[in-house]
């Protein structure tokens, strides 16, 4: 047993306790890799922000999960010029991540020597602490790199995102870095859940981030889309203008101002906010995602005034901006294939031109995505449902949609719109054929679900005297 093998297992056995973005456990798919790494470079670029040193680790590790190890050797090297200048009094402490990171990139490259050196700075630093172990030390700012870095690589990280920043205010509450971070994560899980219930949870947490970072104009748009969200649109507005004024994170910011106008419906104000954000960064996903999404609304408005009011030069501005829309939603989910979302809005386009056949194929790769937020997947099945009712022509498949978009239990606006259209299509199809038992099994179903016990029985009643047995299909 060769005495290298034996320096490579003690050294992996130290390897394994520290604290850095190779044992955070970053859930990241293959194919999100390009986007995630646009993203980095993006904020490296465009960002002002106090708080840099953890996005050069991040793109350190990126670069070698990619087989770039030389290069995660330059980006290690660019977050110790950085904490040298941003943290020189504190410099030990902010190094921990860095240091552990180059760690663990020597030992991918072979060189156990260079890794030791770094093993032994980390450890010479948490042992002046009063840490359990030799390699890992437990403070708020740890905490805090670890939250940054999962909130940049994605939703299913979130969550531990959260808890690491709540763990790092409860020691430093006006913080306002981690007050920052905690924040932006909690606005991010407010999205995801905006549809249900419009959640304000991040409202306070950005009111304080806000005032704990009076120059941060990236987090004042935050804080006025949220404003939105919440119904003040006017005090948000004061917010908008206020980030508009000064030219920090100007990108950023052009990128939120676009889709609070977007969601305002003043979509031609969006455009040009999203236009300019994109000349500096042409490979957004997100700004091609809401640019094809001010695109769709145009189209929605115009057929909104065509059914009061058509014009002959109508059908022909809808294709005009159908084949806008469609190569940013395209790009988006090239970009980015776990886009679930934007998937639906570039099948709605789809439908739009008349395209079916791509549009099936938009529905499909959205189902296949995994792991599939649930909210998602019941968006999914209910707008693949409607496409199977009303372009495909098919009741049975758009019953099996919308049945699978319900199963799901979550509580959501798309699980509502489900339940709505599955009611109406069993009505429907009951009118035609007053003795169609599957029909009146669904309305039961439905009613049950609503809790309306006593209308469900008589549906349920209703089946079992046509069919003679008691066995409703649910």
């Amino acid at each position: 047993h060769s005495k290298n093998a034996d320096d490579e297992h003690w050294i992996k056995e130290r390897l394994k306790q520290l604290r850095c973005h190779f044992t955070w456990a970053l859930l990241i798919a293959d194919t999100e890799m390009p986007d995630l790494e646009n993203r980095i470079l993006e904020e490296i670029e465009f960002l002002d922000t106090k708080y840099n040193v953890g996005i050069n680790n991040l793109l350190a590790y990126v670069k070698h999960l990619q087989g770039h190890n030389e290069a995660a050797l330059e980006s290690l090297k660019k977050a110790e010029e950085l904490i040298q200048q941003e943290h020189a009094n504190q410099s030990d402490l902010r190094s921990l991540v860095t240091w552990g990171n180059y760690a663990w990139v020597y030992y991918h490259m072979g060189r156990l020597a260079e890794a030791q050196i770094y093993l032994d700075k980390v450890e010479n630093t948490c042992k002046r602490g009063v840490n359990p172990s030799h390699y890992r030390m437990e403070c708020p700012e740890m905490d805090c790199e670890e939250g940054w870095a999962l909130l940049k690589c994605g939703g299913q990280n979130y969550e531990r995102a959260k808890a690491c920043f709540e763990k790092a205010l409860e020691v430093d509450p006006e913080n306002p870095e981690f007050s920052t971070g905690y924040a932006i994560t909690v606005y991010r899980l407010d999205d995801f859940a905006i549809e249900t219930q419009r959640k304000g949870y991040s409202l306070q947490p950005l009111r304080q981030a806000v005032k704990l970072n009076p120059e941060d104009a990236h987090i004042k748009v935050l804080l006025a889309l949220k404003l939105q969200d919440a119904g003040q649109e006017a005090e948000g507005e004061k917010y908008i203008e206020e980030a508009l004024a000064s030219t920090s994170s100007q990108t950023y910011v052009f990128r939120h101002v676009g889709r609070f106008y977007r969601r305002k419906g003043s979509l031609d104000k969006a455009l040009q906010f999203f236009k300019k954000a994109l000349q500096a960064t042409p490979a957004s996903v997100f700004l091609h995602h809401q640019i094809g999404l001010c695109y769709r609304a145009q189209v929605i408005q115009i057929k909104t005034a065509i059914s009061k009011q058509p014009r002959r030069q109508d059908r022909e501005n809808i294709n005009r901006i159908i084949t806008l829309a469609i190569p940013h939603l395209e790009f988006a989910v090239e970009q980015k294939p776990t886009f679930a979302i934007a998937y639906v809005h570039l099948a709605s386009m789809y439908i739009e031109a008349g395209d079916y056949r791509k549009a099936e194929d938009a529905y499909q790769k959205a189902l296949s995505i995994k792991p599939l937020e649930e909210l998602h997947e019941q968006e999914i099945h209910h707008h693949y449902g409607r496409f199977q009712e009303f372009q495909r022509k098919s009741e049975i498949d758009a019953i099996t949609q919308y049945l699978k978009a319900i199963k799901i239990e979550k509580a959501s606006f798309p699980r509502n719109k489900s339940i709505e259209s599955l009611e109406k299509l069993a009505s429907k199809k009951l009118q035609r054929d007053p003795s169609d038992v599957e029909s009146l099994s669904l309305l039961g179903f439905i009613h049950k679900l609503k809790g309306d016990m006593n209308e469900a029985l008589k549906y349920y009643e209703r089946a079992l005297r046509l069919t003679g047995n008691l066995n409703p299909m649910f």
